[in-house]
């Protein structure tokens, strides 16, 4: 095994591996993660086995993710703060010279799924969990001009909530990106397959900016990531003592891939980016993102605030007063700066607000890892008070909350949190609040009473949707002795 393949495996947490494809057998086994001991997996395993009669040959996993503060500024170009968690996509793997790709799920209201390894195509107007795993394996295979692929046989099993905005998609992508390297024996940097697999998950019409692939990649126990970008770079952010983080479930799903609201703000802050650009008489045609702009110019987010006050009007652009700024036609501005889901979608665009957001989030996210890095004693508090202004910005400026979200923000805080904030794209999903330890119990008890026991839905869902978390590790890879 090469040096570089060596490496790898110690980026990724895996004290060593196994290659077990037919095709590879002159490599030399490593010593085995042990891995009969887990329940989970062994689970896994017997389902493999029921599926393909047959036992897996190698697993792979990839967490969800909790962003702590820094909502919708990574497709912008600015950094965030999030940390792995717990709960994770797994998968068993088998690998065979059959020339296509068996899908199954542990769950079943996902069905199983079959493609020639020929014939990797997604249909981005029908987002169903298979496609996800097949952009990871699309994109492993371009970004390593891959062909053909190895033949695989894979059941997954999810512990992430689906569509509640702690990533379950991103991490099926991870994992997919990951299991398709593995079987295929290649060996690449953990910050290429970040930066991979978030690109790749734009073949389903998502157009994020790198956060989710990257903490799942780049995460280490017992650490949260301020994640920075062009280049792509992860530091440690240390949390303080004394508080817990605390993850609840709105229980209102939503999907990015299937509705237009996440690549609407993307779009909205790509015009605002431009409009910024071209009244400070900048060439407007190249820059995507405010993140950029910033650069360009040289001015701080302190600046681009009161220039955003200063350049851009509360009430909503339309089309033709866009178009009339930048000097471009209709067409121009629907093929060339609109994408595809929102060509149709959208008459009107929030430009101040939207722009507003980003740039006052960005400094949110810097101060939280100064007060995290310099201030222990007071720490708490003023991170909860960031946290609390995140929230704010996210609900009235980005108009990324909803009703349901409100309340268990509202209800977190009542409950004795210091800060709450929903936490992922929004419009449903998941709220993260930071609640002092002596108050932990107190919290959860209020929490249940006043949000969960209500509502029998919310009731019957309980378990999986209020939990506390710390930071976990990254994506990995085991085999089993």
């Amino acid at each position: 095994m090469s040096a570089d393949g060596l490496q790898l495996r110690r980026l990724f947490n895996v004290c060593t591996v196994q290659y077990i494809s037919v095709l590879m057998e002159k490599n030399p086994p490593n010593i085995k993660v042990l891995i009969s001991a887990d329940q989970r997996l062994q689970r896994l395993k017997e389902a493999f086995h029921v599926k393909y009669e047959e036992f897996p040959l190698f697993y792979a996993c990839a967490p969800g993710r909790v962003n702590l503060i820094g909502e919708h500024i990574d497709y912008c170009g600015y950094a965030v703060l999030p940390m792995a968690i717990e709960q994770n996509i797994l998968a068993a793997v088998s690998v065979n010279n059959s020339q296509t790709i068996h899908l199954a799920n542990t769950d079943p209201r996902y069905k199983d799924f079959t493609t020639s390894i020929n014939e990797v195509t997604i249909d981005r107007e029908n987002p169903q969990w298979y496609y996800y795993f097949l952009c990871g394996v699309k994109g492993i295979q371009e970004q390593l001009s891959l062909s053909p692929l190895t033949g695989l046989r894979c059941v997954v099993d999810g512990s992430i909530p689906a569509s509640s905005g702690l990533s379950s998609s991103s991490a099926l992508v991870c994992c997919a990106g990951l299991v398709t390297m593995e079987a295929n024996q290649q060996s690449v940097s953990k910050v290429t397959l970040a930066e991979t697999c978030a690109r790749c998950e734009r073949y389903i019409g998502t157009e994020g900016g790198g956060m989710d692939q990257s903490i799942s990649f780049l995460a280490e126990e017992g650490t949260a990531k301020l994640i920075e970008f062009n280049p792509l770079r992860a530091t440690d952010v240390k949390l303080p003592d004394g508080a817990v983080f605390v993850i609840a479930n709105s229980c209102v799903e939503m999907n990015k891939a299937a509705s237009s609201h996440f690549n609407i703000r993307v779009v909205e802050c790509r015009i605002a980016t431009k409009v910024l650009g071209k009244v400070r008489g900048l060439d407007w045609t190249g820059l995507q993102k405010l993140g950029e702009l910033q650069t360009e110019l040289g001015l701080s987010l302190e600046k681009m605030l009161g220039l955003v006050e200063e350049v851009l009007h509360p009430e909503p652009y339309s089309r033709d007063e866009v178009c009339k700024i930048l000097g471009i036609t209709a067409e121009y501005f629907s093929t060339s700066i609109l994408s595809a889901n929102t060509q149709h979608e959208v008459s009107h665009f929030k430009l101040y607000q939207r722009a507003r957001h980003v740039y006052a989030e960005a400094a949110r996210v810097l101060r939280f890892k100064a007060v995290c890095d310099s201030a222990p004693a007071t720490a708490v508090p003023e991170l909860g008070q960031l946290m609390n202004q995140s929230h704010a910005s996210c609900r009235d400026l980005y108009e990324c909350s909803c009703p349901e979200l409100d309340q268990l923000v509202d209800i977190c805080l009542q409950a004795g949190a210091v800060g709450s904030r929903l936490t992922g794209a929004g419009w449903g999903g998941c709220t993260v609040s930071m609640v002092p330890v002596e108050r932990m119990d107190s919290f959860l008890r209020t929490v249940k009473e006043q949000y969960y026991k209500p509502d029998a839905r919310r009731a019957a869902l309980l378990k999986q949707s209020l939990f506390t978390t710390r930071p976990g590790g990254g994506a990995t890879i085991f085999t089993e002795e």
